[in-house]
């Protein structure tokens, strides 16, 4: 999620200044993700009741569709996981608007016909509802995290 703080630590070589090539010390290894970030931040409104899964593992996850306007003013729905909800998340209702911070994921699953599918979804890892400071600031500060985590 935007948890994932994959990316946020460069290796540093070291060289000289008369055009030799850097030599990395022993323990420094290449991050072939530095510099990258999968951040997502979506406001919109709850397009239905959210959809409550409890796996064979134990885990609880919240699927829900999030209603948002692009810059163009142009609805689209976005879906979203929530991983072990909070009781207010299983509660949402159709309209309420919210705030979620997190990444992009592309599921693979099969069906019970046995064919295979994919979806790309939202992995939530912050859910406020809009108009909560405290929650939003908290998620800002996640944002501003991994955004500066990308400035040299």
């Amino acid at each position: 999620m935007a948890g994932d703080t994959r990316g946020t630590a460069k290796a540093k070589g070291k060289g000289s200044s008369a055009g030799k090539p850097a030599v990395k010390a022993a323990t420094e290894v290449e991050d072939p993700d530095a510099g990258r970030v999968n951040l997502v931040v979506v406001v919109g409104e709850v397009s239905a009741a959210p959809e409550l899964r409890e796996l064979e593992s134990g885990r609880r996850l919240a699927a829900l569709a999030i209603r948002s306007r692009g810059a163009d003013g142009r609805a689209t729905s976005v879906p979203v996981t929530v991983w072990e909800p909070a009781g207010w998340v299983e509660d949402l209702e159709p309209g309420t608007e919210v705030v979620v911070v997190g990444g992009v994921r592309r599921r693979f699953f099969r069906t019970a016909t046995g064919t295979s599918g994919t979806r790309v979804d939202v992995e939530a890892a912050f859910i406020g509802r809009a108009g909560q400071r405290r929650q939003l600031d908290g998620a800002m500060r996640r944002v501003e995290a991994a955004l500066e985590a990308l400035m040299p």
